[in-house]
């Protein structure tokens, strides 16, 4: 038996410990995708963590909220020790310059019968706060894996540039070994290397730049992971593929379908609760009835005090006490007391308000008030949804457009290139159009490359709306 306790406490310590390390595995990857970026970020990103303790504290209140339908149970015990004129509780006789000691005992329980339909309405607000608190969460979830995709489509742009500015830098460089050897037969004029080598530096200069770049991203990136600066990370390099013909694009539907989305619930549920803070401020106007239960004892050791006074010599000296009265030879009297003396009780109170400062008809004013900014607010954030989702389909056929013609521009440089560098090969062109014709070539391929990437990032935000999970 003992083994299989010890077994079940290891077990349930190694389970634990997997849960708390499984945020940190993906550490351990040797390249992160998007969805791996995402799920680290949902997991460890601190302002999150801080909203999900939010929604526990939602929880704990609406739970509060519920159990204010119990009733209240409470236990007194109490002790008094009187001297010079009081009352003997058990007799109701006035005692002069006796000390007497009092003991009471009871336990009481109060429960509301009707409060104006206040806790059914404060439960419902509760509720609807805690959905807020939820909705909350989730969208504060949806920015960040948003600037996620931002930063990992930056970080792949980065990385396609520099590709772009490497292949660049290797032919040119080719060509300057080209053009040497033409210069010392005597083909080429110097001044034509010396141009060439130029170029070279600058192509140098713009892989430098692509370098610094792509690592300016992965920094960005890391940060939006608040991944440690120690640790290894890479992205994993998806197959984009060619531009796709791009769908037509519904403004209606998605916006119908973006009605889900956490900023418009949020809205709709701090109406709900607008609405409920409206009900509790109008309870109370109505009467509260509440019932009460009780049940209480008492002793007094008043009557032994006269009894003692009267008979001293049959009592004797008494030394023994409290105690004594209680576990000793007088615990009898005690517990006859106790049974004498109870006092159990049941009442029904009603309290109608009559007249509070105005303070009920203020609370109920100013909810109204909250009802018809709530209405607002929910009105401003679908019309706000309206615009972003206008906006994000006008993008999206922006930069298709614009990925379209830098695509039609690149094909077309590439030919003016390679008919150029065959010219120039032959020493029918001098190197400044070669030069020109170059950067030409590679602005163009950046453009294409940066439109392509745009591109795709506002196909994803159109994803979103549509409510299409972010992936790549």
């Amino acid at each position: 038996m003992i083994y299989l306790i010890f077994t079940m406490k290891k077990c349930s310590v190694v389970l634990v410990s997997l849960l708390l390390s499984f945020p940190l595995s993906l550490l351990g990857k040797d390249t992160w995708s998007l969805e791996d970026c995402i799920r680290y970020a949902w997991e460890n990103n601190l302002t999150i963590k801080q909203q999900e303790l939010g929604v526990l504290q939602s929880k704990n209140v609406h739970f509060q909220s519920k159990m204010a339908f119990t009733p209240s149970l409470s236990a007194r015990i109490s002790e008094n020790v009187n001297w010079g004129q009081s009352v003997d509780l058990s007799t109701l006789t006035i005692l002069n310059h006796v000390k007497s000691t009092n003991t009471g005992v009871g336990i009481y329980a109060d429960m509301d019968l009707f409060t104006g339909l206040q806790k059914i309405n404060t439960v419902k607000q509760e509720q609807a706060r805690l959905e807020i608190a939820v909705q909350e969460v989730q969208k504060l979830k949806n920015d960040i894996s948003i600037e996620i995709t931002r930063g990992y489509l930056n970080v792949l742009l980065a990385g396609e540039i520099l590709e772009a500015a490497v292949q660049s830098r290797e032919s040119v460089a080719g060509q300057c070994t080209r053009t040497k050897k033409l210069v010392d037969a005597g083909s080429q004029p110097l001044s034509t290397l010396l141009e060439v080598e130029s170029q070279l530096a600058t192509e140098e200069l713009q892989v430098v730049e692509a370098q610094n770049n792509l690592r300016t991203y992965y920094l960005i990136l890391r940060q939006l992971l608040d991944i440690p600066t120690e640790s290894v990370f890479e992205i994993l390099i998806p197959e984009l593929g060619d531009l796709q013909d791009m769908d037509p694009v519904s403004v209606e539907d998605m916006y119908y379908t973006s009605q889900d989305l956490p900023q418009i619930k949020k809205t709709e549920f701090g109406l709900e609760q607008k609405k409920h803070e409206l009900a509790i401020a109008q309870g109370g106007r109505y009467p509260r009835l509440t019932l009460s239960v009780g049940y209480s004892s008492f002793y007094s050791d008043a009557n032994r005090k006269k009894q003692e006074e009267k008979d001293p010599e049959e009592n004797g000296d008494d030394n023994g006490g409290g105690l004594d009265d209680i576990f000793g030879g007088t615990s009898a009297s005690f517990w006859e007391q106790m049974k004498k003396n109870n006092n159990p009780s049941i009442g029904l109170s009603l309290n109608i308000p009559i007249f509070s400062k105005w303070q009920i008809n203020t609370n109920v004013k100013n909810a109204k008030l909250g009802v018809e900014m709530a209405e607002l607010e929910m009105k401003n954030a679908r019309q706000l949804l309206m615009k972003e989702v206008q906006q994000a389909a006008n993008d999206a056929t922006s930069t298709y457009l614009r990925t379209q013609a830098a695509e039609r521009n690149v094909k077309a440089m590439e030919e003016s290139f390679r008919y150029v560098q065959q010219k120039f090969d032959i020493g029918m062109l001098n190197s400044t159009d070669y030069i020109v014709s170059k950067t030409n070539l590679f602005k163009a391929q950046s453009s294409y490359i940066q439109a392509k990437f745009e591109h795709v990032f506002k196909l994803k935000i159109l994803d979103f709306y549509k409510g299409i999970p972010i992936t790549l």
